[in-house]
């Protein structure tokens, strides 16, 4: 295997388990650990992977994106807490909106189900979730179902969208960045994104530190964009200040 197949074959492990670690990369493959170093030093020049203390994570792009399976494996605990300090920004909203991904489903199993809250979302795991609850009122967008992570999207869903005032939207994005903003690697996930900043109130972002200074294929909004984010103490304070300077409040918890 020479270095070109080797990296590919590195990249193809990170995607296929979410991440990949020096040490074990370099034992399986029979080289020297600076030599896997050198492989992801030049992967992450490439914005295929970003790098971690003893290892690498793939990077979403318009042509890979993790799997809801791949996201429910990595940092549970940090995403537990995001959405518990999340739900507390509820306040008296009457309608809320939940996004599709891992960190929305876990806030949506946070939220309050004593009393009356009407919970718009396009994660086909959300609506079956909470719809049982008599004090809920669940309205599931239309559209076509994405496989990779059971939510709708294209026009069905944000012609629907179009029709709402939310009150508080719950939203997530595959990476945030001050020069970049919110992005998401689909087209079609990125309209029905913006459709839903456009018709929200308030808007909460819900993400751990990894997704901070990425970026992926498509733009729905800027950081300036967001009343609130939610991330975990892995941020730096530093960090969390530069991007409250453009305009959200920045929680670490």
């Amino acid at each position: 295997m020479d270095a070109t197949q080797r990296r590919q074959h590195i990249l193809t492990l990170a995607r296929r388990q979410g991440d990949v670690d020096v040490r074990k990369l370099a034992a399986d493959l029979g080289v020297a650990q600076e030599t896997v170093r050198r492989d992801l030093s030049l992967l992450a020049q490439q914005g295929l992977v970003r790098r971690t203390h003893g290892g690498a994570y793939p990077v979403e792009t318009a042509r890979f994106e993790t799997t809801l399976e791949t996201r429910a494996t990595r940092m549970v605990a940090e995403k537990r807490r995001i959405a518990a300090a999340a739900v507390e920004h509820l306040g008296d909203a009457e309608s809320v909106f939940i996004d599709e991904g891992y960190t929305p489903q876990l806030i949506a199993e946070t939220l309050p189900t004593h009393r009356p809250l009407t919970v718009v979302t396009a994660s086909l795991h959300t609506a079956a979730a909470l719809a049982a609850y008599p004090s809920l009122t669940v309205l599931l967008l239309g559209g076509r179902v994405r496989g990779r992570t059971l939510a709708t999207v294209d026009h069905w869903a944000t012609r629907m969208l179009a029709g709402f005032v939310i009150d508080l939207a719950y939203v997530g994005a595959n990476g945030i960045s001050r020069k970049h903003g919110l992005t998401t690697p689909d087209p079609a996930v990125a309209a029905v994104k913006a459709q839903v900043m456009s018709v929200s109130r308030r808007v909460v972002f819900a993400g751990v530190h990894t997704k901070f200074g990425g970026h992926s294929f498509c733009r729905f909004a800027t950081v300036a964009d967001i009343d609130t984010i939610v991330t975990d103490t892995a941020l730096p304070a530093s960090e969390a200040h530069r991007y409250s300077l453009l305009g959200p409040v920045v929680l670490r918890v």
